[in-house]
């Protein structure tokens, strides 16, 4: 059993977590992780996807979506909290560097501790490309 959060979060700081993926700022998003926190990509060879585990890593796995998706965008955001857990539900869009374009619905699966963004475990649609872009 978890141990319940000492500072209760609401939709708002997933919202501001999904506005700041948007707006492509890595220091923002870095203000909302916890200091010993992790993410799980939505690919990799391993049962979570790749892992990032630590603030450095955390930080290149967030950045390193930019890298695959220039122009990536989350949008048509939902969000919950429920105690010291929460999940978005987003659909991402992005084109890779060899104009592929994905589109498909996501989810975002949160653990909060202390106000902070502990783990960010992400899903998303196994969906082939939608199309080239232009």
């Amino acid at each position: 059993m978890s141990k319940p959060s000492n500072n209760p979060v609401g939709t708002d700081l997933l919202q501001a977590f999904n506005d700041a993926w948007n707006r492509h700022d890595i220091d923002a998003l870095m203000g909302f992780m916890a200091d010993d926190c992790a993410f799980h990509g939505v690919a990799g060879g391993e049962l979570l996807g790749r892992s990032f585990v630590g603030r450095d890593a955390v930080r290149e796995g967030f950045v390193l979506a930019w890298q695959t998706f220039p122009d990536a965008s989350w949008t048509e955001g939902e969000h919950f909290v429920s105690g010291d857990r929460g999940v978005s539900e987003s659909t991402f869009r992005g084109t890779r560097a060899d104009g592929a374009r994905i589109e498909a619905r996501m989810v975002d699966v949160f653990t909060f501790r202390d106000g902070k963004i502990a783990v960010k475990n992400a899903y998303r649609k196994d969906r082939p490309p939608v199309s080239k872009a232009a």
